[in-house]
């Protein structure tokens, strides 16, 4: 079995103390294989920030993949730096790779940077990324475990199908289908919710699922708790659930069910796995 959990919008400016220590604690009683967190660090990508965040990176348990989302750039009120030296802080913080990758025998974990200086709200993804999507993933098995994470998303809430979604999501979605991509992670609405890209983007035929991530340490909360997701892989079954603090800890939310049936992901009736 191959867990990943997956944090976004941590937002190190405004977050609950108390809910880091208390993610930090739930991470470490059962450590992930691999830990994936889908952008915006910071609050407004300040130095002070920043450092929060490389404190926070250096005490997770396991290993972890990560990219940067919007509120990384330097703010709109600093447009020199916003256009000339867009992840300088990111990079000398975090990491200079904007494009990372995980791979083991079973899965496959690739990170692309959507978050654009023009483009502060939806985002987008390059022609050139969705081309890197295929080269990596494209040479892989089905057998393997294929996943991208982004910040912004590819697929709206199911009470907002109207919310604006990274440019060119369609176009990605195709190449990501003809790759065999499994799963989509992002974050950015600091909304919690899974589905399926096929129920929204009719010209995409075969099913790739989604998680999208609640804010995980903010106080920048919409109308739900903070919240994180673990996912877990077991052969061709794969169950998502939520893990959500409940003012004291993380404990178990909703969950959901898949199994992998001639390349399409079928959802399971009955209780996902849970996690305690």
């Amino acid at each position: 079995m191959r867990i990943i959990a997956h944090l976004s919008d941590l937002h190190f400016g405004r977050i609950d103390a108390r809910v880091v220590e208390g993610l930090l604690h739930d991470l470490s009683a059962a450590p992930p294989n691999l830990i994936v967190i889908s952008g915006d660090l910071t609050q407004r990508a300040k130095h002070d920030q920043f450092a929060a965040a490389r404190r926070f990176l250096d005490s997770l348990p396991a290993p972890f993949l990560v990219i940067p989302g919007n509120h990384d750039l330097p703010p709109v009120w600093r447009p020199v730096s916003r256009m000339t030296r867009p992840w300088e802080r990111y990079s000398r913080y975090v990491t200079s790779d904007l494009g990372p990758v995980y791979a083991d025998p079973h899965m496959i974990v690739l990170g692309v940077n959507t978050a654009r200086a023009l483009r502060w709200k939806e985002g987008s993804i390059s022609p050139r990324q969705i081309e890197r999507v295929a080269e990596l993933l494209g040479p892989y098995e089905p057998s393997m475990f294929k996943v991208v994470s982004t910040h912004h998303p590819f697929l709206p809430p199911p009470d907002a199908p109207e919310t604006g979604l990274v440019r060119r999501a369609r176009r990605a979605l195709r190449t990501f289908e003809q790759v065999g991509v499994d799963l989509l992670l992002a974050g950015h609405l600091h909304r919690a919710y899974t589905g399926d890209v096929v129920t929204h983007h009719a010209v995409i035929k075969r099913s790739i699922l989604v998680a999208q991530a609640s804010t995980a340490t903010s106080t920048r909360l919409r109308a739900e708790p903070n919240a994180y997701d673990w996912i877990a892989l077991d052969g061709d079954t794969l169950h998502l659930q939520s893990r959500v603090w409940d003012g004291t800890r993380f404990v178990s939310g909703a969950g959901e069910g898949f199994r992998k049936t001639d390349g399409q992901w079928v959802q399971l009736s009955g209780a996902p796995m849970p996690v305690e």
